[in-house]
């Protein structure tokens, strides 16, 4: 029998705490609501006890907005989590996905939505600033505090009503569940080299590890030259040059010049991947004049991972402080402790499998079957030979799998021609090929764009909704949601099951999952989470018996001393820790020399 609200007491909880980049929640005051009493109840931290002062057994609703802060809360105090959690904040989000929400997607923003009074943005802002400001606090500001801790929620117990019609509570508690897993993935962090994280975080030393990584990567590019500031500017006419001599055929915007937008140099090393160490490179220059990592005193990086948060309900952490950002040499900071062990755990070709699932494409199926759906295909249309493998044909392979599916999500061939580096006809050709092969696909395909833009929603099959025509979703946006969203679909329930079966996550990173377990017991963890993976793209995308519907897992396992690695970033990574070593050795070498004088 399906529970209604009814069946639920409701406690809607808010906390003030300080946040401190990498650090876990210092907490400042509590404040709950009690529906059955109508009560406010209101406490400073020192009146906080080992245990909630509210209820929160499974006949009790623990009712927030934004959860992942009251659960990180609770995780900070040592309490445990509630049984069942109703976050307002993404019930909140799926309703508006696609709509305008004019005061945002905060509790003030979905206040003002419902025409519902609030304290005002202003002084939302000043209550935060104090309090960021940290301890001490006044009597008279504490008072304040804890009036503003409890206008929260009381403006909750407020907006539930409204919200009700809009929430279907078993999918809300589902996701609640969620929001909870990545309270204690925020808990936990990430361990971090903390031998050579603080160098990099020094701004002397990256500064000028920066600019001696010019030269250095530089070197078989030719592309950046210094100005008369001294500094090093990418140029475009060297750029152009460049690729004159690689005969790489590269993008160009609308007005013929050549696109510099990160997503192109992505596309672009995928098929090129002689051009992974620029984009690095460039990045590093345009994005990164200071290490931001957020790394506690533990050695552990945290940040906020704001579930639900993009419109195909993906989960999107702060890029700058998180490290699993678009730096990829960045992740090689991360480090097992010693008798640990990390495992990163990523899902195969998922959204070819899904879009082959969604449709039942016969000729998609057979593909990913066959163990490397791209090769399979590049194989099909004559581009590589029989014996193909990803080690022996990587370039290929890899320029396959972006053509592949940027195709699959509609791209023009002039586009698809631009990012592979290929002529229009060769791209038309590929575009052709794709269709053909995988015709039932693209029925579907049209079906569900025209269900999307004719009823004006989308949805995943539990329940996350997006509306479409309303703000700049396009025909490829529409295409890509019913892929994206069951990805996300699927992570979640992972992460759920893995959560109650005691398994340590560490953090979600878009198909991929990592956890953290002693170095005798990591094996059998991967082992239980990868079939905790497999039956979960089960439950959503409606496998058969026979297991056809179902996605595979790769696994790479770091023991201590090891580090993580992405391909990727190795070779930055290694000029990085050569750079930082020779800025040290001379000023090791003057304190040295200072000592002996003295």
């Amino acid at each position: 029998m399906t529970k209604t609200l009814a069946d639920y007491e409701q406690v809607f909880v808010d906390f003030e705490f300080i946040a401190r980049p990498g650090e876990r929640p210092d907490v400042v005051c509590l404040a709950w609501h009690e529906a059955w009493s109508g009560q406010t109840h209101r406490l400073w931290r020192d009146q906080l006890g080992n245990q909630p002062p509210y209820r929160m057994d499974d006949k009790v609703l623990f009712v927030c907005f934004v959860g992942n802060a009251e659960l990180s809360c609770h995780l900070a105090l040592g309490w445990p989590l509630p049984a069942n959690v109703l976050d307002l904040n993404p019930e909140f989000r799926s309703m508006t996905n696609g709509r305008a929400a004019p005061a945002g997607k905060s509790l003030l923003g979905a206040l003002t939505y419902f025409g519902l009074d609030s304290i005002g943005s202003k002084r939302k802002d000043d209550m935060r600033t104090r309090i960021m400001q940290g301890w001490p606090f006044t009597a008279a500001e504490r008072a304040d505090i804890l009036r503003y801790c409890a206008s929260d929620v009381e403006s909750m117990a407020r907006l539930l009503p409204k919200m009700l019609p809009h929430i279907e509570l078993r999918v809300a508690l589902y996701r609640g569940a969620f929001v909870a897993a990545l309270a204690r993935m925020e808990h936990a962090g990430v361990p971090i080299d903390t031998d050579i994280f603080p160098q990099l975080a020094d701004t002397e030393v990256w500064r000028s590890v920066r600019d001696a990584m010019v030269p250095e990567i530089d070197a078989q590019y030719g592309v950046y030259v210094r100005g008369k500031d001294g500094d090093w500017h990418f140029s475009m006419e060297c750029f152009s040059a460049y690729l004159a001599r690689a005969g790489i055929d590269w993008p160009t915007t609308e007005n013929g010049n050549l696109s510099t937008r990160r997503k192109t140099f992505e596309d672009m090393c995928r098929g090129y991947p002689e051009l992974e160490s620029l984009r690095q490179l460039r990045h590093a220059r345009d994005k990164m004049r200071k290490i931001k990592l957020a790394v506690g005193r533990d050695g552990r990086n945290r940040t906020v991972l704001w579930p639900l948060k993009a419109k195909s309900s993906r989960t999107q952490p702060k890029a700058a402080e998180w490290i699993f950002s678009p730096a990829v040499w960045l992740r090689s900071l991360i480090k097992p402790g010693p008798d640990q062990a990390l495992a990163y755990v990523d899902y195969s070709s998922m959204e070819f499998l899904i879009a082959a699932s969604h449709s039942n494409d016969p000729v998609m199926l057979d593909f990913y079957q066959s163990g490397d759906p791209y090769l399979s295909f590049a194989k099909r249309v004559g581009a590589a030979p029989s014996y193909a493998t990803k080690q022996t044909h990587e370039g290929l392979r890899n320029r396959y799998k972006t053509g592949l599916l940027a195709i699959q999500y509609g791209i023009k061939a002039e586009s698809l021609a631009g990012r592979l580096g290929v002529s229009s006809f060769e791209a038309h050709e590929m575009i052709t090929q794709h269709h053909e092969l995988f015709a039932r696909y693209w029925q579907w395909s049209d079906d569900w764009l025209a269900a999307a833009l004719d009823s004006g929603r989308m949805w995943t099959s539990l329940g996350w909704q997006c509306r479409t025509g309303v703000t700049e979703f396009n025909e490829r946006s529409i295409q890509n949601f019913p892929v994206q969203g069951a990805g996300a679909e699927i992570l979640r329930i992972t992460c759920i099951w893995a959560t109650r079966h005691g398994l340590g996550l560490r953090a979600p990173v878009h198909h991929a999952l990592l956890i953290e377990a002693p170095l005798n017991r990591i094996d059998a963890d991967v082992a239980l989470l990868r079939e905790l993976m497999r039956r979960a793209s089960r439950i959503v995308l409606n496998a058969a018996v026979d297991g056809t519907h179902e996605l595979r897992t790769d696994v790479i396992i770091i023991p201590y001393p090891d580090r993580y690695s992405d391909p990727r970033g190795v070779e930055i990574w290694r000029n990085v820790l050569r750079l930082v070593a020779e800025y040290r050795q001379p000023q090791a070498s003057a304190i040295a020399g200072g000592a002996a004088d003295g």
